[in-house]
């Protein structure tokens, strides 16, 4: 990897430092984001009901979401995306309410960028949790872009499995 595409040492330490600094702030998340009644957490956050591939044991994943349309998109940086299988529905909590969702994994650089645009534009955070800089024409950076879909980044579209997710979703 040359220098030129390799992220800052701060950025470096940060991105080491999220995934635990994750496992202990997802405890309280996914209490809240269970709850059957909608929270202002839910507002960006859902919790997907995951079973690991290899494992099979079951979990709960809050994961961040912006609302495109009818579907929601989601940065998949991080392992739980790998449990997923595309278009299989996948149980979810949204705003207090269990939806079926089915995820597709967007992995094209050009769809990705453009996702990214959207989600960065409705949620500045997102900018935080994905370290891919964007350059001074509004696209992200394609050197970096492109090496962090080798390495597994993908943006998670979900599209609704039936009429209630569809309802949910859009309200």
């Amino acid at each position: 990897m040359t220098d030129d595409v390799r992220p800052p040492l701060s950025r470096r330490l940060l991105m080491r430092l999220m995934p635990r600094v994750f496992r202990v702030v997802n405890v309280p998340m996914r209490l809240v984001l269970a709850l059957p009644i909608s929270t202002p957490l839910g507002k960006r956050l859902m919790l997907a009901y995951l079973t690991g591939r290899k494992t099979g044991h079951h979990y709960r994943q809050p994961i961040s979401y912006v609302r495109d349309g009818e579907t929601l998109l989601t940065p998949g940086g991080g392992r739980w995306k790998s449990n997923l299988v595309e278009g299989q529905p996948a149980h979810v909590k949204l705003r207090g309410r269990d939806v079926s969702l089915r995820p597709e994994l967007v992995r094209e650089p050009a769809e990705v960028d453009r996702l990214l645009g959207i989600m960065s534009a409705k949620n500045p955070m997102v900018g935080r949790f994905v370290p891919i800089p964007k350059q001074a024409d509004g696209h992200y950076d394609r050197d970096r872009l492109a090496l962090a879909i080798q390495h597994g980044f993908c943006i998670v579209r979900w599209s609704p499995g039936d009429a209630a997710a569809r309802e949910t979703i859009i309200r």
